[in-house]
């Protein structure tokens, strides 16, 4: 089957839109200064690649996307970076972590050429490498997944929620200040 011949006008038009639409989004993500903007970015984001899911027919993931992505995780976020606080300036040329940037930068063309090498042992070639298997039921794959989900890898699932609630609160300590008066009340206590 010649895919060329199965492409519309319409399906590049969506995929063009989707696409321009991702790109915009993750360079807005880049360019603001505003944390809030940059997570509004990203929400920007999360719907192109939730129109390329429509677009796809797999209206589940386009689902998952906005709701569980540009709606739970992008508040979270949010809600992290009104915790820390955003009227906070920081100077950028000062590294609390010596050697920090220099690392990075290693780190990133090492990943970058584990890539590169990747794919030259794979001879850049994409596409599926296993079919998948038929459907087992009359209830369908977001059936399957949710008993999945909520019986075998329930242990997995509430650890995780665990873990970003966790990780909130672990924010939320870290940018706490204490009081001023109070913290002067406890020194002059503790030295009588």
């Amino acid at each position: 089957m010649n895919l060329l011949a199965a492409v519309t006008i319409p399906d590049v038009a969506i995929f063009v839109l989707s696409a321009a639409l991702s790109l915009a989004g993750a360079v807005g993500i880049l360019v603001v200064k505003n944390p809030v903007h940059a997570a509004l970015s990203l929400v920007m984001t999360l719907f192109g690649i939730a129109v390329a899911f429509i677009e796809l027919q797999a209206d589940f993931l386009a689902a998952v996307q906005i709701i569980v992505y540009a709606g739970a995780i992008v508040v979270l976020f949010l809600f992290v970076i009104m915790f820390l606080g955003v009227d906070k300036r920081e100077d950028l040329s000062v590294e609390p972590i010596v050697g920090q940037r220099p690392t990075a930068a290693v780190l990133v063309l090492g990943l970058m050429a584990s890539i590169i090498a990747l794919g030259f042992i794979g001879h850049f070639e994409v596409g599926p490498q296993a079919q998948t298997a038929e459907l087992t039921g009359a209830a369908g794959n977001v059936a399957d997944l949710g008993r999945a989900v909520f019986t075998t890898y329930l242990f997995a699932f509430e650890a995780t929620a665990g873990l970003l609630v966790i990780a909130v609160i672990g924010a939320v300590v870290l940018a706490r200040k204490p009081d001023a008066p109070k913290a002067a009340a406890l020194v002059e206590e503790g030295g009588q």
